[in-house]
């Protein structure tokens, strides 16, 4: 199953409770619940969700879990669901498209894989996809990776945000660096250049796609922490990549040299 419908399925979230007072918090009004989806669903049948807070015209997407032993990322991606909704300054002017649990079947079990035992940050269609039984036999081949392509597809966005751990650290490919610098000033964690992995989603969207993508790598203690803490520490990190602006290209003049 390459293609996977993206099917509306309701609005019900529930409410909000205070964000920690160390993200930057402005002063705003609560927005209506963000629309709720289903991209698709796991090897063994449970529902992989996504949400969508603001309407545009910029896109960008964020996605965490992909890795099921690596579950920091769900509590603090329900904390972003949440500020989400009172903060207008990351609201306006963008849609973003937030999936927290990638791989539900992983997340269950605590394993890295999905249910077939699939690496699915090996299992997107780059050009550096090697098929092996721990990648898949050909990209696309797990029902999880194939809801990621399918979101990645449908939206579009001007950039990723992948959510890992446990190597401490905000790595980019593509065109990504000055944002994941900025990103590494907003917490504790440093700017470090990993590379690219075979058929990992990185490489797929930065060297397929020409997008930049960031993947915020947390400590692995990260696991023991409440969404609140890790709000505390992480949340002005993910509004640095929500609000980031790239610095506007200087043109060239007819008769500079660049060599």
């Amino acid at each position: 199953m390459r293609a996977v419908a993206l099917l509306v399925v309701g609005l019900a979230l529930v409410g909000c409770r205070t964000a920690s007072r160390a993200v930057d918090e402005p002063r705003t009004v609560a927005a209506p619940p963000p629309a709720a989806h289903i991209g698709g669903y796991s090897r063994n049948g449970r529902a992989i969700g996504f949400e969508v807070h603001g309407d545009g015209p910029e896109t960008i997407v964020l996605i965490a879990g992909i890795h099921g032993d690596e579950p920091a990322g769900g509590p603090l991606f329900d904390a972003l669901s949440e500020h989400l909704r009172r903060d207008d300054a990351c609201r306006t002017g963008r849609r973003i498209v937030l999936l927290a649990r990638a791989n539900p079947d992983g997340l269950a079990a605590g394993t890295r894989h999905n249910a077939a035992g699939v690496d699915l940050n090996r299992n997107f269609p780059a050009v550096n996809f090697r098929a092996s039984s721990r990648h898949g036999p050909r990209p696309l081949s797990e029902p999880e990776s194939c809801v990621l392509e399918a979101l990645i597809e449908t939206y579009a966005p001007s950039r990723v945000l992948s959510l890992h751990q446990p190597l401490a650290c905000v790595d980019w490919d593509g065109d990504g660096e000055a944002l994941a610098r900025a990103m590494a000033a907003a917490c504790d964690l440093p700017a470090k250049k990993l590379g690219g992995r075979p058929g990992s989603l990185g490489s797929w969207v930065s060297g397929d796609r020409s997008t930049p993508i960031i993947t915020l790598e947390l400590p692995k203690n990260a696991s023991r922490l409440d969404a609140e803490t890790l709000w505390d520490r992480y949340g002005n990190a993910l509004r640095a990549f929500i609000l980031h602006r790239e610095a506007p290209k200087t043109a060239t003049r007819i008769g500079d040299s660049r060599s």
